[in-house]
């Protein structure tokens, strides 16, 4: 099951990351899909796609490239860096993703600034002496 459901991501992310093809990464949702953001909000995956469209779309301009792609049972984890357009800030994206029968059900997405990653870390530095 985990190496399906990691083929299930890695299919659904190809064309976006290339071409910025969501209509493919469309095909991989649940009609239930929901994505969770940081600050406890939700998305349905029509709102979802809207706002990956806007931002991955084939003229949105955002690079990614994917540096690790982990799953385990039910659960992928994507972990990437994106290049904001328009020479906005690069951030450092965690998606952990729920397969439920063949498909992307459920999302969570966590992101950090690549340029807030030693500031943030410090508390861990100074935890640790």
């Amino acid at each position: 099951m985990t190496k399906e459901n990691k083929g299930i991501v890695q299919h659904a992310l190809a064309g976006l990351v290339e071409t910025g093809d969501v209509d493919t990464l469309a095909s991989f949702l649940s009609d239930e899909f929901i994505h969770h953001r940081p600050d406890s909000t939700t998305s349905t995956k029509a709102e979802w796609l809207a706002a990956v469209r806007a931002a991955l779309g084939p003229t949105a301009g955002m690079r990614v490239e994917i540096l690790h792609l982990l799953a385990d049972g039910d659960h992928v984890v994507v972990h990437s860096r994106r290049g904001l357009p328009d020479a906005g800030p690069e951030i450092v994206v965690v998606d952990v993703l729920r397969i439920a029968d063949g498909f992307i059900a459920e999302a969570w997405e966590i992101i950090e600034p690549v340029a807030h990653a030693a500031a943030n870390g410090r508390w861990w530095e100074s935890a640790h002496r």
